[in-house]
């Protein structure tokens, strides 16, 4: 194991220095090396490599727990001792390398300044049902991560400077934790608060994360800490963690519903899940057991990505959920020196369309489409450890800062500093004229203009991850400005997941609506691209979307999406419908912007920098223009939001209706 081998290096012969430039706060500084040889290379890897490809095939497909023969092939791979993520506190010449260089100083420096500070867990049985009931996350999130993040730092401060000091605290933070009924987030427990008044024991995204820092704390520290707080925490790791996991990967109960997943959730709670096992359990036949069940969930989880990399979560998603599966990926690797590759997994190819994800998916100048519960920016202010290892192990873009939220991910960069070097400058995508992501069926068409005017226009399916009913959606953007179509997501308030939230339903998107039907939910309404033409000045999609749309009279609706790049440009939006009998339909221009119904078919959209024109017309009957707010308080992208209705004053038995988008430069 990597630090088994810096133990027989002498550090201060050996060490070397590489500068790295970190987070916005961070200047320069010198990183030691233990020795290069430490981190684990890929093309060198121990005879004995599990064969994932393999090991699938004896998957049972009703469960997650391994087969026996997976146990088998497993066991070959995985070392019989408990995982160590990093040397102890008692390896001194290693922290004190660590607490040697820029990264380790700052550190240590942002946990003194938490000194103090008391941990603000257990809430109130009150606040935990209100927040329950009403979805609201702001009276108890915050304290909770908040809590998580001071008890992280103390444990690698006190690593860092081993002097005592943050060991009160330590305690104190890690009795309130076990102090808590639950350690879900009260919105994840049930409607009757089954696991705060202890009828039940499941892991969410925040069980799982106190799971693992007290699983550090245990195993960093040591006989630091009291050995009744040791045992203590064994035991609450144990029951609330490792025995809630495999109960469930055995019998698939009502708990832990994420193990089948293809969403964050899985990799996520997989990953922390793993991560705390893997420390705390003593039992090998339990971590064997932990992996090989991990290993059957990831392949549910990466089923969710196409495999030209589409994240249907959306790139926020993308960063968290797939950050997650890396951080996996690597204490697997790490631990096992190479013989479990989830890098690579049973898909090489895949995984690296995963991890190059981002750069595909932009738009133009830092802006993607915010479909789902997606944003609309390629930066995040959280965590980029998903870009930091996807640029190592998929040739993805390397950025030109570190930023990190979890002491797992600190340690594994602690680990290996040459996964985490920066790039000096930062490299630009050079994105094509067009990207199609022909698994989900989404499209990017990319205007080259001097202030370039784009689309993105998706197909899809209702049961994708974070669904909004939205087949057929599309989001333009001038240069910078999102323009018009997707508002994106509602924020996580009660009712924010309601298939009747009109930010979530088709109401709220621009597209179709017949005879007052919206789309339905499930993975059989979806739409179908038919035809694409890309072209250096023009490109053209088609889809089929009637399947969207439960109405047995209809007998055609397509979507047809024209980005002519000529001159300024112009974006059509044409839908065209048949039915058996005459039908009422409409559709619906969704904005965040400004903007004015000048006449009858003509509105003016002023975003923050400039101006568009959407001119609509229509075949087989006359239309209307009704304007409405949607009426949802809060949103991801902020608001108010419009929806700019135009529905045909009559039923048509056939008719097609255009909106066409023009730039207007004065």
């Amino acid at each position: 194991m990597l630090f088994f081998l810096a133990r027989m290096v002498v550090i201060d012969s050996t060490a070397i220095m590489i500068k790295q430039k970190w987070d916005k706060g961070y200047s320069l500084f010198l990183m030691v090396l233990l020795v290069v040889a430490c981190s684990p290379k890929r093309e060198n890897v121990r005879p004995g490599k599990l064969d994932i490809t393999t090991y699938l095939q004896y998957a049972d497909k009703d469960t997650v727990y391994p087969t026996e023969k997976q146990l088998e092939l497993l066991s070959k791979a995985m070392p019989k001792a408990a995982f160590a993520p990093a040397p102890d506190i008692s390896d001194r010449a290693y922290w004190t390398a660590i607490a040697n260089t820029g990264s380790g100083q700052d550190y240590l420096e942002k946990a003194k300044g938490m000194l103090g500070k008391e941990p603000e867990v257990p809430i109130s049985d009150s606040i935990y049902r209100l927040a329950n009931k009403q979805g609201n996350r702001g009276i108890y999130k915050p304290r909770y991560y908040r809590t998580m993040d001071r008890l992280e730092h103390f444990i690698l401060g006190e690593c860092l400077e081993n002097k005592g000091r943050f060991l009160p605290q330590i305690e104190a933070y890690g009795k309130a934790i076990m102090a808590m009924k639950s350690w879900l987030h009260p919105n994840h427990d049930d409607k009757d608060n089954g696991v705060l008044e202890g009828r039940r024991v499941t892991i969410d995204l925040g069980a799982r994360k106190f799971g693992s820092i007290l699983a550090l704390a245990g195993y960093l520290l040591g006989d630091k800490l009291p050995k009744d707080l040791r045992h203590e925490i064994k035991a609450h790791i144990q029951k609330r963690i490792t025995d809630s996991y495999l109960k469930s990967t055995r019998y698939l109960d009502g708990n832990n519903k994420w193990i089948k997943s293809t969403s964050n959730w899985n990799s996520v709670c997989t990953s922390g899940t793993v991560l705390a096992t893997l420390i705390n359990s003593a039992s090998y036949e339990e971590r064997l057991a932990t992996v090989g069940s991990a290993l059957n969930s990831m392949d549910h989880y990466l089923t969710g990505f196409g495999d030209d990399g589409y994240c249907s979560e959306g790139l926020g998603y993308w960063g968290y959920g797939f950050g997650h599966y890396l951080y996996l990926a690597q204490i697997l690797y790490d631990y096992t020196d190479g013989r479990i590759d989830l890098f690579v997994f049973d898909n090489a190819d895949k995984l690296k369309n995963v991890g190059n994800f981002p750069e595909n998916f932009e738009i133009q100048n830092g802006t993607c489409a915010p479909f789902a519960d997606g944003v609309s920016s390629i930066s995040s202010k959280g965590s980029n450890f998903a870009h930091v290892l996807s640029a190592s192990h998929y040739g993805a873009i390397r950025p030109t800062e570190i930023r990190m939220e979890e002491a797992a991910e600190q340690l594994i960069a602690w680990q290996h500093p040459e996964m985490f070097e920066v790039a000096t400058t930062a490299t630009a995508s050079e994105v094509p004229g067009h990207t199609y992501f022909d698994d989900f069926g989404m499209v990017i068409s990319r205007g080259k203009q001097e202030r370039p005017f784009s689309v993105a226009i998706k197909a899809g399916h209702n049961a994708e991850n974070h669904n909004h009913s939205d087949v057929g959606t599309y989001e333009l953007f001038l240069d910078t400005d999102m323009i018009a179509g997707d508002i994106g997501a509602p924020s996580y308030t009660a009712g924010a997941f309601s298939p009747d939230n009109k930010a979530r339903s088709s109401w709220g998107h621009p597209v179709p609506m017949v005879n007052n039907t919206l789309q339905s939910n499930g993975i059989d309404f979806k739409g179908v691209i038919t035809e694409t033409a890309f072209n250096e000045g023009r490109d053209k999609v088609v889809m089929d979307i009637k399947a969207a749309y439960e109405l047995p009279v209809l007998q055609e609706l397509t979507r047809t999406m024209i980005n002519d790049k000529s001159a300024s440009g112009s974006i059509t939006i044409e839908d065209h419908f048949m039915a058996g009998e005459a039908v009422h339909f409409g559709t619906a221009i969704t904005t965040l912007n400004t903007y004015e119904i000048v006449d009858d078919d003509t509105v003016i959209i002023q975003s923050e920098n400039h101006r568009v024109k959407a001119k609509i017309r229509s075949e087989g009957f006359a239309f209307r223009i009704q304007d409405t707010m949607v009426p949802v308080k809060h949103l991801r992208e902020g608001g108010p939001a419009y929806r700019i209705g135009i529905d045909a004053t009559g039923p048509a038995k056939e008719g097609r209706l255009t909106i066409t988008y023009t730039p207007i430069y004065e």
